[in-house]
Order: structure tokens, then C-alpha cells, then sequence
């Protein structure tokens, strides 16, 4: 037969519910079992603590019989009280700490005390046809809840980026077995380069400070009943400048060139990622020269004021905690022309660039082929040959490269001929009339040699 719980409190109605479905699935008929929730159950001092058990059998029994036991480490088990069907049998000694209600198998210890944390063993006997005994053993823990952990920072005034270390501290009034955590901008802080923490986890270290680690800072403690969260602290770092730069409010701005109408005028801002703030210094460098003009991160330049149409401008930036400084440098154009049509000039330069290069290159081209035309070879030696004079042609002799070679001495000029009609041919002497030039072949090219003999060979001949 199956055995409900009595008098459970609410928070265990489902972990004895589940119990129960245990017994079921086991399909055990003819055996006894004993289920509790967890072996494992974590109480808080000064609270009561119950500590659930289900039994269940399918056997006839004329008796039921529950026996609680207490063990520590070490030592032997320690009677605390048992049950006989309905009778209660306490310790005399732990009569007023522990409670059972029969059938209920379950116990109940309040107040719970450092001293009852241990290993609590619960058996349970039927005799009916035979007698059946089985037991579980549950572990408990006794804590004290966390208070609220509070965080302290040394030093408490801050520390100089890439010189000085800090150190968090997290504080706890009360808590036992306790587990630290830090927690920067709401996620876990792991070991690292700058980063490191003391056996406990309750000590944070960096070592140096930078940039970097500026952040909210917090401090998670917890235990087996409870966790506490400390308050969010942010450490003072200081650190910069970085990222100097000029801005204004007018003007065209190109690179570190402000350009500005004649006659208004502009103010600059200069600023910078630092802490604590920069002092910074504006320098006019003129002829060679530098002087302050003005302190402050605003300086504003009366361009009707300004002597000179280009003016250079430093602005200088300044940590007085860390040291360091920083410097921007900066050009101011004073210009007639409006900033619209300055602006609108800029624009239209690349246009007009490519116009030019366009134009430029088809007026080459145009006098290249008209030279290319001019002086081409097929004219000025068509040119030529009409030019020639028709005796010049009489006097021409031509030669098979047969002749004796010492009357192959002279300046020879090959002519080509591309249109036979064109130009007059005087016919040779030594071609023969086989040799002419067939009909078929008018239209090809032909080839003379033409010997100039000199003047004085010439007389020499006649």
C-alpha cells in the first residue's frame, strides 16, 4: 500500500508528488522503496528545515516502522527518534528539535543550528509475510545569508594611467562558505594582463590602471542560500588628452585649412578626451614668431581684424594631473570671394579639367593626320616622278647586273611605280620585247633602276 504525506508544507507538495510518480515507474509489487526529492539540502541558522521522504510498498504489513538517524563525519550514527504504526519513540535529548508525523516519514528540525548540519538517514521496516527494510541518507548544510557587501577602492583619490595600480575590496558583515565574484558593467571580470585577485576572489588588483578600465564596478556574493549584489563604484582614472581636434562654426573646412569670408567672424572650439579636463592655450604664429593670444578651449577671430590673409594657430591642451599635453595645428585663409562660389569653383575644377584634356587631345589628333596626309610617301614620290624631266628618262639606262662591274659604279635610285599609267616610262634598250610587261600584269607594280652617272664619268663616256 501506498503511504500520502501529512501535513507537508506547500513547498513540498510537488517535490513528494514527484516522489510518488518515482514509486509508480519503478513497477516494483512485491518490494518496498524509500524515494526522498535530493540527497542535498541546503538551511539557513535560526530557521526551521524539513526535510521531505516518501514510502511506498505492495505487500501486505501488519506494522510500519520509521527510524531516523544523525551522523557527523567520523562518527557513528546518532538515534534521533522512530515510529512504530502511529506511536512516536523520541530521543529523549532531541524531543522538542524533531518532529514526525506518522505515516508521514518526513522530519522536520527547528531551530536549525550549526551543529545539525550532517548526514540524516532515514529507514524504514514493514513486517508482514516477511519484513522488508530499506533507507536513504540525506546531506544538510547549515548557512548564515549574505548581508549586503559593500566595495572600497584604494587609493579612494584615484590613479594616473600607466603609473598607478588600485585596488577593490569587497566587505561582508556576515555570510559563511561565501563565493566572490566581480562584475564590471554587469559582466564577470576574468583574469588578465593588469587584472588579478587574491585567493579568495575578494581582492581585485590592477596593476597599471589605463583607459581601459574605467567602468562600474560591482561586487557578487552568494552562497548555498542566498546572494547579495554591492553597490556600483567607478574609479577615478586619469588619463589624456586624446583625440585633440579644432572645430568652428563658420567657414569652409578642408584638412587643418579653415577658409573664411572677409569680414565675419569665426569662432574655434578645441577639445579633447581627457580627465580631469585640459586647460588648453590658443598660439598665433606670425613671422616667425609665437605668442599666447588666449587661454580657454573657445577662441573667436574677427577676420577685418586680422592683418595677414593666412594666419597659423596652435591650440594647446594640457592635463595638470597626468602630465601630458597635446598639440593641433591650423591655418586661417581670409578670402574676397564668397565661400558659396569658392565652394561652387572647387566643384566645377574637375568638369573643366577633363573639357581641356578632351579638346587638347582632338586638336592633336586633327594635326597629326593632317601631317600624316602631307608627307605621306605615296604622294611626295608620286610628286617627284611627275617633276622629273622627260630627257632624264632618255638618258636612263637599265641594267640586268650582267655587265662588267666597273661600269656598276654610280647612284642608283629605285623607283616604284604603282600606277603605270601615271607616270611616263621610256622603254629600255636592253628589254627585250618578251620582257614587256604582259597585259594581264598592268595593273602591278613595276621596278626601274636608274643610273645617274656623274657629271664628269658622263663627259668622260662621250
Amino acid at each position: 500500500m501506498g503511504q500520502d504525506a501529512f501535513m507537508e508544507p506547500i513547498s513540498s507538495t510537488v517535490a513528494v508528488f514527484q516522489c510518488k510518480i518515482y514509486l509508480l515507474l519503478l513497477g516494483a509489487c512485491s518490494g518496498l522503496r524509500v524515494v526522498v526529492p535530493s540527497h542535498t539540502v541546503h538551511g539557513i541558522r535560526g530557521q526551521a528545515l524539513y526535510l521531505p521522504v516518501h514510502y511506498g510498498f505492495h505487500t501486505p504489513a501488519a506494522d510500519v516502522q520509521i527510524i531516523w538517524l544523525f551522523e557527523r563525519p567520523h562518527t557513528m550514527p546518532k538515534y534521533l527518534l522512530g515510529s512504530v504504526n502511529q506511536s512516536v519513540v523520541p530521543d529523549l535529548e532531541y524531543r522538542h528539535k524533531f518532529t514526525m508525523m506518522p505515516p508521514n516519514a518526513s522530519l522536520l528540525i527547528n531551530p536549525l543550528q550549526f551543529t545539525d548540519e550532517g548526514n540524516y538517514i532515514v529507514k524504514v521496516n514493514i513486517h508482514g509475510n516477511r519484513t522488508l527494510s530499506a533507507r536513504q541518507k540525506i546531506q544538510v548544510t547549515v548557512d548564515d545569508p549574505v548581508t549586503k557587501p559593500v566595495v572600497q577602492t584604494q587609493p579612494s583619490s584615484g590613479a594616473v594611467e600607466y603609473v598607478g595600480n588600485m585596488t577593490l575590496t569587497c566587505l561582508v558583515e556576515a555570510g559563511t562558505r561565501l563565493v566572490y565574484q566581480w562584475l564590471k558593467n554587469g559582466r564577470p571580470v576574468h583574469t588578465g594582463p593588469t587584472n588579478s585577485f587574491s585567493s579568495q576572489n575578494n581582492t581585485l588588483h590592477i596593476a597599471p590602471v589605463t583607459k581601459e578600465d574605467i567602468g562600474n564596478y560591482s561586487c557578487l556574493v552568494k552562497n548555498a542560500v542566498s546572494e547579495m549584489e554591492s553597490d556600483i563604484v567607478m574609479p577615478t582614472i586619469y588619463y589624456g588628452p586624446y583625440g585633440l581636434r579644432v572645430n568652428s562654426d563658420k567657414g569652409l573646412k578642408v584638412g587643418e585649412v579653415f577658409t573664411v569670408d572677409i569680414g565675419e567672424d569665426i569662432l574655434f572650439d578645441c577639445s579633447a578626451d581627457s580627465y580631469p579636463p585640459n586647460t588648453y592655450s590658443w598660439i598665433q604664429r606670425t613671422d616667425n614668431t609665437t605668442y599666447v593670444i588666449k587661454h580657454g578651449p573657445h577662441l573667436e577671430v574677427a577676420s577685418e581684424k586680422v592683418a595677414q590673409k593666412t594666419t597659423d594657430y596652435v591650440c594647446c591642451a594640457y592635463n595638470n594631473v597626468t602630465g601630458r599635453q597635446d598639440e593641433t595645428r591650423f591655418t586661417v585663409i581670409i578670402t574676397s570671394m564668397g565661400l558659396e562660389k569658392l565652394a561652387q569653383k572647387g566643384k566645377s575644377l574637375s568638369p573643366l579639367a577633363s573639357i581641356t584634356g578632351i579638346s587638347l587631345f582632338l586638336i592633336i589628333s586633327m594635326c597629326l593626320l593632317l601631317l600624316w596626309k602631307k608627307y605621306q610617301p605615296y604622294k611626295v614620290i608620286k610628286q617627284k616622278l611627275e617633276s622629273r624631266p622627260e630627257t632624264e628618262y632618255r638618258k636612263a639606262q637599265t641594267f640586268s647586273g650582267h655587265e662588267d662591274a666597273l661600269d656598276d659604279f654610280g647612284i642608283y635610285e629605285f623607283v616604284a611605280f604603282p600606277d603605270a599609267s601615271a607616270v611616263p616610262r621610256m622603254p629600255s634598250r636592253s628589254v627585250s620585247a618578251t620582257d614587256g610587261v604582259s597585259g594581264q600584269d598592268l595593273h602591278s607594280t613595276i621596278y626601274e633602276v636608274i643610273q645617274h652617272i656623274p657629271a664628269q664619268q658622263q663627259d668622260h663616256l662621250e
